[in-house]
C-alpha cells in the first residue's frame, strides 16, 4: 500500500485538537492575567531549561523572526523582549489570542496571525531566523513545513526546530500501554504517535530521518534530550492521565535512565542552516 497523503480533513483535525486547549493550558495556566502568564513561563523553563540554550533569545536582538506555533506565547515574550523584529503564526485562533493578549500585557509588539506552517504566507528569504519549538510533527505534511521554512529564510539564515525523536523513552511507554497491555503487540511506534500522544497524526522521526528532512540545508546539528515526560518528572499532557501512571511515576528510575537511557529522549533539537 502507498503512504496516504494529507488531506484537509487531517489538518481540520489537529486544528480542532489544538483549539480546544493550546498546549499546557489545562495544566499549567491557572488565569490569563500577567500574573497567570508569569508562573506558567517559570513552570515551562523549569521544566525544559534546554529551551533558552537552544532558542538562543538574546542573540536574535535586531533580527528578522519567525515563530511558527506560538502556543500559549511564552517563547514569543521571550523573543520579543530580546529586541526581535517579531512575527508569529499559529494554526489556531485559541493561541494567536493567547500569544496577543500576553504581549499587550507586558507592553510588546509582534505581527501575529493564524497561519499554516505549510503554506507560509511571506515571501522568499523573509528572515534571519525561524523558530518553531513542537509544532511542525503535529503538521499533516511535515517535508512541506520545512520546505517553507527554508523558502522564508534568507541564505546564512537560521532555523531552530524541535521536533519528536521516535526512538524515546515516551514511544516506549506508549507502546507498553496501548500495544502490549491492550494485546496489539505489533502496532508501530508512528501508529501509536500518529493515534495516541497529541493532536491526531502525531509525528516522531529518527535522527537520520530528521537529517533526511533537513537536507536541503547547508548545515544541520541535531541533539535528543530527556524530557520531563520521559522521565515522568511532571503530569504527562493533556490526554494522558491514570493510576497506571500514577503509579509508574513513583517507581521510576529516573537516575538509571539519566545514565543509561540519555539518547531517548522525547525532544530532538534541529540546528539548521541555509
Amino acid at each position: 500500500m502507498g503512504v496516504k497523503m494529507p488531506t484537509a480533513a487531517d489538518k481540520q483535525a489537529v486544528r480542532n485538537f489544538w483549539e480546544r486547549a493550546s498546549c499546557g493550558e489545562e495544566l499549567y495556566l491557572l488565569d490569563t492575567g500577567r500574573q497567570g502568564y508569569i508562573d506558567q513561563a517559570r513552570r515551562r523553563y523549569d521544566l525544559e531549561p534546554y529551551i533558552e540554550r537552544f532558542a538562543a533569545f538574546a542573540s536574535t536582538r535586531g533580527q528578522k523572526v519567525l515563530e511558527i506555533g506560538v502556543g500559549l506565547g511564552a517563547d514569543h515574550q521571550r523573543l520579543a523582549e530580546a529586541g526581535a523584529l517579531l512575527w508569529g503564526i499559529d494554526l489556531t485562533e485559541r493561541a494567536v489570542a493567547h500569544a496577543r493578549r500576553r504581549l499587550q500585557l507586558f507592553g510588546l509588539s509582534s505581527q501575529l496571525s493564524r497561519g499554516d506552517a505549510e503554506n507560509l504566507a511571506f515571501a522568499d528569504a523573509s528572515f534571519d531566523v525561524v523558530y518553531s519549538w513542537g509544532v511542525i510533527h503535529h503538521s499533516p505534511n511535515t517535508p512541506r513545513a520545512v520546505a517553507e521554512i527554508f523558502r522564508v529564510l534568507k541564505p546564512g539564515g537560521s532555523a531552530k526546530i524541535m521536533i519528536y525523536h521516535r526512538w524515546s523513552l515516551v514511544g516506549y511507554m506508549l507502546w507498553v500501554r496501548y500495544a502490549l497491555l491492550a494485546l496489539r503487540p505489533w502496532m508501530s511506534l508512528s501508529e501509536l504517535y500518529a493515534r495516541y500522544l497529541e493532536s491526531p497524526g502525531t509525528k516522531a522521526y529518527s535522527v537520520a530521518g530528521a537529517r533526511r528532512l533537513f537536507a536541503a540545508f547547508g548545515a544541520v546539528e541535531i541533539q535528543t534530550v530527556l524530557t520531563h515526560g520521559d522521565l515522568l518528572e511532571s503530569v504527562a499532557g493533556q490526554r494522558h492521565r491514570g493510576l497506571l501512571l500514577a503509579m509508574a511515576r513513583r517507581i521510576w528510575p529516573r537516575a538509571l535512565l539519566r545514565r543509561f537511557a540519555a539518547r531517548h529522549g522525547l525532544f530532538m533539537l534541529i540546528s539548521a542552516t541555509k
